[in-house]
Order: C-alpha cells, then structure tokens, then sequence
C-alpha cells in the first residue's frame, strides 16, 4: 500500500523504530499543516502525555495516507474520513487489498469539500472547471480523491486541467493569491483558516453543487453526504452553499492493547471543550455521536469505553 512513501515521512520526523504496541510512545498521523487535523492531534498529543504519561508523536498526513499508514503499521493512530476508510476496509482504490488492522475509535465531526475559486472569474460550476489551473492536496488526501470525483461526474479528468498543482493548504493559497491558480479545493471544517486567509486578499466564491451531482457521487461511494456551507461563513458568502462531505474519525491498529485505546478515549472526551475549541465542528458532540457506525469496524478499546458510558 504505497508503504515506501509513509516509511520515509516518518523517518523523516525521526521515528527510528519505535514499537507501536509501546503504550507510551504512540504514533499519530494527523493531517496537513492549514487544516484542523494537525493543531488536533497536538492537543490529543499534549492530554495523553500530561494524564496518561504517554509519548505520541505526531505527523503530518491525508485522509488516505494514515490509512495506510495504519494498515501498514507506519502509524497507531491516524484521522480519517470515512468514504476512504470504508473503500480501504473493502478494498477499493486506491487501496490495494482489504484493510483488515484498521478499526474505529470515534466519529468526530463532518468535513466540507469546499472549491473556492475568485469571484467574477467565470468559474461558477463544476461545468467551467475544463481549461482551469486546479490546485488540490498531495495525492494520499482525501481531498485530492474527492476532486477526481468531481471531475468524473462532471465528465472531466485532470487531463481537461490546463494545470493540477498537489500541495499543501498554505501553498495553495500563496498560488490563488498569486493569480497562478483559478481553483482551490479542501476538505476540512467549516469556517477554514485557509480560505479565510485567502478571502483576506480575494474576493472569493464557492462552487455549489445541486442535489443530482450529489446523489451520482452517492452512486460512486455512498459516504457521500449533502452539506451547507451557512450563508456568512467567508466574506462574500451571503447565500447558504450545498456542498458534498463526509466524516471525520479517528481509527487505530485493530490490535492496539485495548487499554490504550479506552485511555486515549477517556483524556478526549475528558477535554472535549479543549478539542472543540479547535474544530468548531465538533460542538455539540456527544459519546453517543462518537460512537455512531460509520462501516468501519469498532476498536475493542472503543467498546470499552462506550459501554462505560452507556452509549453502546
């Protein structure tokens, strides 16, 4: 599963050859710097080593890179999306093979694929996007498969871009600001910091999509979601705009010792205001919510604690 690159990443941040199954020193990869995944698993990261006494190392990641990276024993703990962790668990591209060692610790909040493109541009649909300068994340996002199937449904491929540039939330806000690119595409939360960066500099647009290109991306992956973008989240967004998304989670080797992952739970839900105060879209979370199915088998760990809690 593309192991040679996720090996390198975490050499890179240092790893060596930790021991996952080392309950004090875990790995976490989390997601790109500019979205909520990163600054997340820092505060998770800083709650387990302070009341746990646990050592876990965060790295950088993509909603289809830590699944592999978790399946492939590069990572212990990983964020996820959930329509490319159900295709891992199924084994559907891009994965190869079914991923048998990646369960389900928590449902967190939605995620918004959103693409901003510059107001008065002329790009106002899925439709004007042939001939256009895309930027999107490195391949391993999530993100970057959700716009190949944007373009798919909309008849398109990245052959009909005039460019495709794959890099992170920051770069791809440098190249909008630049005028080197006319589409910006992320999935994250809702207000982004990324696009408000942008929109401080641009007048900004969102691409909305209608309920019929909805419900062929449902054909594709019936993770797939209608979501709204309120009307005022960015300047220049007075309209609600319908957007697709999907869920975020947290997952873990199946056969992480349960006990650590009951502990990891319990810090979260323990400072789930902290972790609130991070991703706003985790608001109004309950441990009923966290443990929602979401087709990815459930962590014995998880189990656990939700039953506990008397949510399972």
């Amino acid at each position: 599963m593309k192991k040679s690159l996720l090996f390198a990443m975490a050499v890179a941040v240092g790893l060596g050859t930790a021991s996952g199954a080392d309950a004090q020193q875990l790995r976490f990869m989390t997601g790109p710097q500019g979205g909520s995944w990163y600054p997340l698993g820092g505060a998770i990261q800083n709650m387990a080593a302070n009341e746990l006494g646990t050592n876990i190392i965060v790295m950088p990641g993509g909603g289809v890179a830590n699944i592999q990276g978790v399946q492939g024993g590069q990572a212990d703990l990983g964020f996820g999306n959930s329509i490319s962790t159900v295709d891992a668990v199924n084994g559907r591209k891009p994965f190869d093979g079914k991923a048998d060692n990646v369960c389900n610790l928590a449902t967190l909040y939605p995620q918004y694929f959103q693409m901003i493109t510059i107001d008065g541009e002329g790009v106002d649909s899925v439709a004007d996007f042939k001939g256009r300068r895309l930027v999107t994340q490195p391949v391993g996002n999530t993100a970057e498969q959700v716009i190949r199937t944007v373009l798919d449904v909309g008849g398109m491929s990245y052959d009909d871009m005039d460019s495709v540039d794959y890099v992170s939330y920051s770069d791809g806000v440098s190249l909008m600001q630049d005028g080197n690119a006319d589409i910006f595409t992320l999935g994250t939360t809702v207000p982004a910091s990324s696009i408000m960066d942008l929109a401080n500099s641009r007048k900004i647009q969102l691409v909305p999509l209608d309920d019929e290109f909805i419900a062929q991306m449902r054909e594709r992956n019936p993770g797939f979601a209608g979501l709204t973008v309120p009307g005022g989240s960015y300047p220049n967004q007075d309209e609600d705009v319908q957007v697709v998304g999907y869920a975020t989670h947290l997952v873990a080797r199946c056969d992480l010792d349960p006990e650590v992952v009951k502990g990891v739970l319990e810090v979260m839900w323990k400072n789930v205001g902290d972790l609130q105060a991070i991703a706003g879209a985790m608001k109004g979370l309950t441990v009923e919510k966290m443990a929602q199915d979401n087709g990815v088998p459930m962590h014995e760990g998880a189990k656990l604690f939700y039953k506990e809690h008397g949510a399972m």
